[in-house]
């Protein structure tokens, strides 16, 4: 049997429980707590929390931008964003 990637759950996560566990990894590996092995784990797991935290949040910026004051009567007119 194949091992599961334990880093393709991110993908699917809201960033709000991305930098939820992303902090609580912060917090466990400054205590110094822990394995090496599992405190690598732990560093590469936030890391891939940190990048997916950080393309929401580019997403998120780029919606907005596409907000404009080029409507009717200078009424905002929003566009959707094509992120492919």
């Amino acid at each position: 049997m194949a091992k599961q990637d334990p880093h393709a759950d991110i993908a699917k996560m809201s960033f709000e429980d991305s930098l939820e566990e992303l902090k609580t990894i912060v917090a466990r590996l400054e205590t110094g707590e822990g394995k090496l092995d599992e405190a690598v784990e732990a560093y590469e797991r936030g890391a891939k929390l940190k990048q997916h935290c950080e393309a929401k949040l580019r997403e998120a910026q780029e919606k907005i931008e596409k907000i404009s004051l080029t409507g009717p009567g200078g009424a905002p007119k929003v566009e959707a964003f094509d992120a492919s």
